[in-house]
């Protein structure tokens, strides 16, 4: 003999408070809270209007910690960063020593930098920027004409 199915309750009640149980709470879900410092709080503190565009260096640390202190400072401004070894520092070796760029998305850039310069920690002046690079390339040629003139004195007085 087959049994009717039973019918699901469209409304079911809540189970009674019984020892130990606290009645729910009326009202909508409540999120748990965030734990500071997990991955959720520090994308909290972002601002959006900051995420945009490539990345940019704004300052350099001397090491790991001292890069830190400046992202973590940033963040404090909603402007994400990251921070990677300069290029010359490039040991795996050197662990947490050697130089760090600090790098803001496009959009954060000038609010870095105002950061920076009211924090006292610099602004443009941190990353030291090389010569222009058309003044570069001509010391380069002016470096290898000479080169190519001393070459070329050394093979007439050999010869």
């Amino acid at each position: 003999m087959r049994r009717p199915a039973a019918d699901p309750d469209p409304d079911p009640e809540p189970p009674e408070p019984g020892p130990g149980r606290e009645p729910p709470e009326p009202g909508p879900e409540r999120e748990p809270p965030v734990e500071p410092g997990s991955r959720r709080d520090l994308a909290r503190r972002i601002d959006r209007r900051y995420v945009q565009g490539e990345l940019v260096v704004v300052a350099r640390g001397r090491n790991q910690a001292e890069a830190d202190l400046i992202a973590n400072l940033l963040l404090e401004q909603g402007v994400p960063s990251l921070v990677r070894r300069s290029s010359a520092f490039d040991v795996p070796e050197m662990l947490a020593a050697g130089q760090r760029d600090v790098l803001v998305p496009r959009s954060g850039e000038r609010v870095a930098r105002e950061m920076l310069l009211q924090s006292g920690i610099g602004g443009r002046e941190t990353v030291p920027s090389g010569p222009p690079p058309g003044r570069l390339l001509a010391g380069l040629l002016a470096g290898t004409a000479v080169v190519a003139l001393v070459v070329w004195l050394g093979s007439l007085l050999a010869g």
